[in-house]
């Protein structure tokens, strides 16, 4: 696609999602039909798993499920093209993903890149662990960019020591190991590849989650976001685990990084009562990490910066791009807006560079999404999230909010489809 069409799709599909938002959730810091439309994720790529975590929203039948074919999968793709536009943001996920037969992983990322979406491999991260190489064959020959992998204490399926972790500080070693298999998958195949991590947050972990904070914010050459989800009691999570408050997440979230008023660096996809987000530069190694916002809702300057970027560059993506098409885009944003750019954008980025104190910081995003119950879906608030959410999976040519799939037993009415569940014996 040509570099006018593919900006006029991106200008029509954001117009789209804007025009759908209601008035009082069109704020300053409100990403979605500015910058993002939401983001897509796969159902029946691999609905097994061979953990059997505490927290966990498959449903009852996941492990009998049978894997949908690889056409249903990118019809799905498809769709959520339609939806996304260009550089659309997709998870291939389900269950365990890395379960299914390694060419055809690598045939639906590349599916999914070729048709103009940028696809995210979600995983447990254990299967890469037990098959050195398949990571480096993912990015080889499927062209894999994106990865994230779930590391928490309700995890159970590890067969080393890590399964008995009590303690989110005992999985250190893990994330440790991670970032060094990260870090050695780009030397050996020289290509990129950009990684967040996910935390599902418990009542009985949620003291543990500054040092999380504090070590990613330390590893940010590895990884570039922190995704914490407090649990919603769905799926097969056990009933004796207890959630907690977004505000009281978010307060151990600000003690890791050491400033109490990182919130006010906090945009939003969709409703805010969704997932929040701030972006910043991190700095530091090991368990020392910094990090700078790169806006705040109290500096009306940062604010302008920000308003006026979303005006001029939303929709903008490098992460299809290969050298030379970087370089033209990067031309492109110049020349047009050059002004801005060089005059505005710039300065401020070099006011936050200096804040880190840090020669090399590097970008990171910390991240909260907060899936609902079936209790909270019915609520007024909860109507009003399903409404506008900008994290849907297609279902039978209708893309269903995940919440609705997660906690309205449409995920366990997928399993059961005579298509997807093998015939008990």
């Amino acid at each position: 696609m040509n570099s006018a069409r593919q900006a006029a799709e991106t200008h029509q599909v954001l117009a789209t999602a804007w025009a759908q938002l209601p008035e009082s959730l069109r704020g300053p810091t409100q990403f979605m039909g500015r910058h993002y439309v939401g983001c897509g994720a796969t159902i029946g790529a691999m609905p097994r798993c061979d953990f059997a975590c505490r927290g966990c929203y498959l449903g009852a039948d996941a492990n009998r499920a049978r894997p949908s074919p690889l056409a249903e999968l990118k019809d799905q793709l498809r769709q959520l093209r339609s939806w996304l536009g260009p550089a659309g943001n997709v998870q291939i996920t389900d269950g365990e993903v890395s379960l299914r037969a390694e060419a055809e992983v690598i045939e639906l990322i590349r599916y999914a890149r070729a048709i103009g979406l940028v696809p995210m491999l979600m995983s447990h991260g254990e299967t890469f662990r037990r098959q050195p190489g398949l990571l480096e064959r993912f990015m080889v020959e499927g062209g894999l960019t994106e990865l994230s992998l779930h590391m928490d204490t309700t995890m159970r399926g590890r067969r080393d020591g890590y399964a008995h972790a009590r303690t989110e500080a005992d999985l250190d070693g893990l994330r440790a190991e991670f970032a060094e298999l990260i870090r050695q998958a780009r030397r050996r195949t020289g290509r990129r590849l950009e990684v967040a991590s996910t935390v599902t947050v418990t009542r009985e972990n949620l003291a543990g989650v500054p040092g999380i904070v504090r070590w990613f914010l330390g590893n940010a050459d590895a990884f570039k976001m922190v995704s914490f989800q407090p649990l919603a009691s769905v799926g097969r999570t056990q009933t004796n685990l207890q959630g907690v408050s977004v505000d009281e997440l978010w307060a151990r979230i600000a003690e890791g990084t050491g400033d109490p008023d990182v919130g006010l660096g906090d945009g939003s996809l969709g409703h805010p009562a969704c997932s929040r987000f701030v972006q910043g530069m991190a700095a530091g190694r090991g368990n020392t990490g910094r990090f700078v916002p790169l806006y705040r809702r109290d500096r009306p300057e940062e604010m302008a910066v920000l308003r006026e970027a979303l005006d001029r560059l939303g929709g903008e993506s490098f992460r299809l791009d290969g050298p030379r098409a970087a370089a033209a885009r990067a031309l492109r944003m110049l020349v047009r807006h050059g002004g801005f750019l060089l005059g505005r954008a710039l300065p401020h980025a070099l006011r936050v560079w200096r804040r880190t104190r840090a020669l090399r910081p590097r970008y990171f995003c910390l991240v909260s999404h907060h899936f609902m119950n079936a209790e909270e879906t019915a609520t007024p608030l909860g109507l009003e999230r399903l409404a506008v959410c900008a994290f849907r999976v297609p279902i039978d040519g209708v893309l269903q909010p995940m919440c609705a799939v997660n906690a309205l037993g449409l995920r366990e009415d997928f399993y059961r489809g005579a298509r997807a569940v093998e015939a008990v014996a």
